[in-house]
């Protein structure tokens, strides 16, 4: 039995079953229900993580959090605690709506894979040709802040794979060329209006030399714009949204479902996800719930295909989990060091004590949500919450990871 807090009170998940369709999944839902052995978690360690999920609830950590494991056969774990927030006594279930900031990352990025395949742009295309502002870029000096012209040209391979030269003002805040992000890319610019304003900046390294988070993705979302020859969100509805079913992830929420959304509880609050607005962010607009993400990591599982519906080919998808970290690019900024790689648009994390591999793959979002696929132990696990600042709790989206592999390893 699930304990959900009310307030300061624990109240008994199953007095609350008729608000939770979580357990009753809706006909059109992809969640079919299995049993969890099918990925060999027994009850007493679901009840164990749960406990755990269920310690930073009432330790005022976290509103509810959300974790779920499947693949292509169904669902063996889906355990949600606690409530949307302190003013929306609701439970969290699989229809909640989170903000899943850079999990918008990963489906962006097989949005270009789709573009690829189709002819519209290939991988070694300068960024330039669709976005003119990247033309004649420079990179500015660390030391002493002078320019020089660079001397690779940015591709759409360097925009996947963080080896563009952009970075971010929040992952870079001391950098002189962060300052220059946080003074000029302000106001409600468009994708487009927001890539231009980068491409007049100088860049940050030489591209292809270094791994550094940043605006990268933002900027693809941009050039499947120029490509696709209308707004992000009708690209990705195309390409992505429609063919998997994927009807509940949107940049904004329809005011009619605000009722569904999550909140934090510490720090400030989150923007206001009912609010539309002209930026359509390619690197963490997006808002989604754990059943519409299930369909994108299921497909991702079964090798780019979902129920039938093929959203990109299996060799495309494995070209996209081939790292790309080579030796004689820098991994001063990469954020797991010497481990694990990053492929075209996902991390790669080894799954063993092997730093070679094999490696599951996926990403996370700013917001405390991640996903992971593991195609050589055949499932993949989505963990949704929203915590925005404050102290750190007892459960998160990394012991989401390391509890659920302990679980399946035991």
């Amino acid at each position: 039995m699930i304990l959900i807090r009310s307030g300061r009170r624990l109240i008994a998940a199953a007095a609350l079953l008729f608000l939770l369709p979580a357990s009753l999944a809706l006909a059109d839902s992809p969640i079919k229900r299995i049993h969890s052995t099918n990925f060999g978690i027994d009850q007493g360690e679901i009840e164990e993580i749960t406990a755990q999920m269920q310690a930073a609830v009432d330790g005022d950590f976290l509103n509810g959090a959300l974790l779920l494991v499947g693949n292509g056969k169904g669902v063996g774990v889906l355990e949600s605690v606690g409530l949307l927030s302190p003013e929306n006594p609701k439970p969290v279930n699989q229809d909640s709506i989170f903000r899943i900031y850079s999990m918008t990352k990963p489906i962006v990025s097989v949005a270009i894979m789709t573009m690829v395949e189709d002819g519209l742009m290939a991988l070694d295309d300068p960024v330039s040709n669709f976005i003119p502002e990247f033309a004649d870029a420079q990179v500015i000096d660390r030391e002493t802040s002078e320019l020089s012209p660079a001397r690779n040209a940015m591709t759409i391979e360097h925009l996947l794979t963080h080896e563009s030269g952009l970075i971010q003002a929040i992952f870079s805040p001391d950098s002189e060329l962060g300052q220059m992000y946080a003074s000029e890319l302000r106001g409600d610019l468009s994708a487009r209006e927001l890539a231009a304003k980068i491409g007049r900046l100088p860049l940050y390294f030489e591209p292809g030399t270094v791994w550094h988070y940043g605006h990268s993705t933002d900027v693809l979302g941009a050039v499947l714009e120029v490509a696709g020859g209308q707004t992000l969100d009708l690209v990705l509805q195309e390409r992505i949204f429609e063919p998997l079913g994927m009807d509940e992830t949107w940049f904004w929420v329809p005011e009619r479902e605000a009722f569904r959304i999550a909140e934090p509880i510490h720090g400030a609050a989150m923007t206001d996800n009912t609010v539309p607005r002209r930026m359509l962010s390619g690197g963490g607009g997006l808002n989604s719930t754990a059943e519409d993400y299930v369909r994108f990591a299921e497909m991702l599982l079964n090798g780019g295909e979902y129920r039938g519906a093929r959203i990109i080919e299996e060799a495309t998808l494995e070209q996209m989990l081939e790292p790309k970290i080579e030796e004689d690019v820098s991994r001063e900024y990469y954020f797991f060091g010497p481990v694990g790689d990053w492929g075209l648009g996902f991390h790669l994390q080894p799954t063993t004590d092997n730093p070679d591999g094999p490696y599951n793959f996926g990403w996370r979002g700013i917001g405390g949500t991640i996903f992971i696929v593991d195609q050589e132990n055949d499932f993949y696990m989505i963990y949704m919450e929203q915590k925005w600042g404050g102290p750190p709790a007892p459960f998160n989206n990394n012991i989401a990871q390391q509890v659920v592999y302990e679980a399946i390893r035991n």
